[in-house]
């Protein structure tokens, strides 16, 4: 099974791996919760959907 995108790749987006976590875990809080998806990727899971969004960058962590 391959993961994309790679932890490495998103490391370079984010400032630490913790705020990756928190980041991902509040936006996925978020879609759960009614927020428009901001990616046309089909996924089931939410989780998978904020790190694509991250990676993406359509969400921002700082």
């Amino acid at each position: 099974m391959i993961i994309n995108p790679t932890l490495p790749s998103l490391l370079k987006k984010v400032p630490s791996k913790y705020s990756l976590v928190i980041g991902t875990a509040k936006r996925a809080r978020q879609i759960s919760q009614g927020s428009p998806k901001l990616t046309n990727k089909k996924v089931e899971s939410d989780v998978t959907t904020a790190v694509i969004e991250i990676d993406e960058g359509k969400v921002v962590l700082q």
